[in-house]
């Protein structure tokens, strides 16, 4: 019995590439919006989902990390106009075990993770688009519709705000 063949279309092949590129990136970014594993991979799926639906209105190959970015963020924000989520206290005294279930393992890590957080998310999403995506000034400012030397102050004083938390300083205890 001959061996199956299958002909692979360039649409298709394009799609498997950019896929390959940026999953590890759209999941990292997904990770950091959301905060939680299994939302974060929902997240990425719904984006390549939508990506492979409008795959023809990519014209461009560079411009498909920036491109996938934004269907990412566009899903995530989907969930908080369609869904009124109810509050409850939590406990802050978590089992020293749940620290390994996160996928930054390390203190320092967790750590600015935790100093990232109380950053405004006017400094912080472009800081982790930079960080996790892998992103530069202008793809940032085009993604977010910002001119680029907006972004360039904002990812600056997100750097020095983050730098602030992580030493204790005083301008630490009053982030804006």
């Amino acid at each position: 019995m001959p061996p199956v063949s299958r002909k692979v279309n360039p649409k298709q092949r394009q799609y498997e590439a950019m896929v390959r590129a940026c999953s590890g990136d759209l999941y990292r970014f997904a990770f950091w919006l959301c905060r939680n594993d299994a939302l974060a991979q929902d997240l990425v799926q719904e984006t390549l989902l939508r990506a492979w639906k409008n795959i023809d209105a990519l014209r461009e190959a560079d411009a498909a990390k920036p491109w996938l970015f934004t269907i990412l963020r566009r899903e995530h924000a989907r969930i908080y106009e369609r869904k009124q989520f109810d509050t409850v206290e939590v406990d802050d005294t978590l089992p020293d075990d749940a620290a390994w279930a996160s996928p930054e393992r390390s203190n320092d890590a967790l750590a600015v993770r935790e100093a990232m957080m109380k950053l405004p998310g006017k400094y912080r999403e472009p800081l982790a688009m930079q960080v996790l995506g892998g992103m530069n000034c202008n793809e940032i400012a085009a993604e977010t519709g910002q001119a680029a030397g907006a972004v360039m102050t904002q990812l600056f004083r997100a750097r020095q705000k983050l730098k602030n938390l992580l030493q204790g300083g005083a301008a630490a205890q009053g982030v804006p």
